[in-house]
């Protein structure tokens, strides 16, 4: 290994974290969660093997993930579980790296300390942040330099995020907390009530990407759902239909699209007329939601594409944010 400093870029989700090394690419992606030992408070695992330990673990273990809506809800926890990924990525030398963090458009400005603050103690030299639909953006290849409006919707785990990009900079956005995580909470809620069936977080995620639907057409799957039976308590088996699935999580879906009108509303007219022209880019998690484009196309009337990496766009953009890194943390210095 060179004793040179590397640099960086780090796409810390509420569902996953995935670090990208300058000169390398993507070099880690694993759950964001923690499992930590309730009473000693000492970390057991983090990511991948701490995900396989939720809902099956003793009680004095404890499976956490601590990022919430995008940004952090246990400090120490984060800190620890960002330590670990770096030291995975293999980037730690005599120099510590310089970092990118991407964060959501509307958190505050103690939350951007929080997670600024979290990076630093994990091991790193500086830190600078980018907004995430600019990441994305960036990640899917849209032409944010440029004097032309670019619509990018990022839907990750905790947080949606709408922007019109224009010229390096975001012209208008809208940042809502409804996202994989409200979806899947919403399936939950949705087997208890009309289903009579009890199943966990990792249960609703496998339905969402099994059979979760925004549009109606002529293939309608199916899913067989294991669970708890709400009324004996006991384990029960029931297949469900897809368009069970996309009226349990139409609400949020709705409001996702509400976010985009809202956004489209306050965007200047010209840049209004290049996004009719060339459309609306849909990135992260929940772009894979069969129908989802269709639906957005169909209420805004609009094109509507996928990027094709949705999954990776915000880490790529934040990689490729890395070239201008020196700027970047001349505008953004806390050390």
């Amino acid at each position: 290994m060179g004793l040179l400093t590397k640099d960086v870029a780090i796409d810390l989700g509420t569902a996953n974290t995935i670090i990208y090394v300058k000169g390398k690419g993507i070099v880690v992606r694993e759950p964001s969660v923690v499992a930590i030992d309730r009473y000693t408070g000492k970390v057991v695992a983090v990511g991948n093997e701490a995900n396989e330990m939720i809902g099956r673990t003793p009680e004095n273990i404890i499976a956490v993930r601590p990022m919430k809506d995008g940004v952090i809800a246990d400090f120490d926890i984060t800190q620890s579980m960002i330590k670990h990924f770096i030291r995975q990525a293999n980037v730690v030398n005599i120099f510590k790296p310089r970092v990118v963090v991407c964060i959501p458009s509307g958190i505050t400005e103690v939350e951007r300390r929080a997670v600024e603050e979290a990076v630093i103690q994990a091991g790193a030299k500086e830190v600078a942040l980018i907004e995430e639909p600019m990441a994305a953006a960036m990640g899917a290849g849209l032409p944010v330099d440029k004097a032309t409006g670019s619509m990018v919707v990022d839907i990750g785990g905790g947080t949606t995020e709408v922007a019109v990009l224009s010229m390096g900079g975001i012209v208008s956005s809208r940042s809502i907390r409804i996202a994989g995580d409200a979806l899947d909470s919403a399936i939950i809620n949705y087997l208890k009530k009309n289903i009579g069936i009890n199943v966990g977080d990792k249960m609703a995620e496998k339905i969402k990407m099994a059979i979760g639907s925004a549009y109606e057409d002529n293939e309608e799957g199916t899913y067989d759902v294991r669970g708890r039976d709400v009324s004996t308590g006991l384990p029960r088996t029931v297949q469900i239909r897809e368009s069970q699935i996309r009226e349990a999580i139409m609400e949020n879906i709705e409001e996702m699209i509400e976010a985009i009108k809202m956004t489209l509303e306050h965007t200047p007219p010209e840049l209004a007329a290049d996004v009719m022209e060339h459309g609306i880019t849909l990135t992260g998690g929940g772009a894979l939601i069969k129908g989802l484009d269709r639906l957005i196309a169909e209420v805004t009337k609009i094109p509507t594409t996928v990027a094709e990496y949705p999954l990776d766009c915000v880490a790529v953009g934040t990689g490729k944010s890395l070239d201008d890194i020196k700027s970047m943390l001349s505008k953004n210095r806390i050390r």
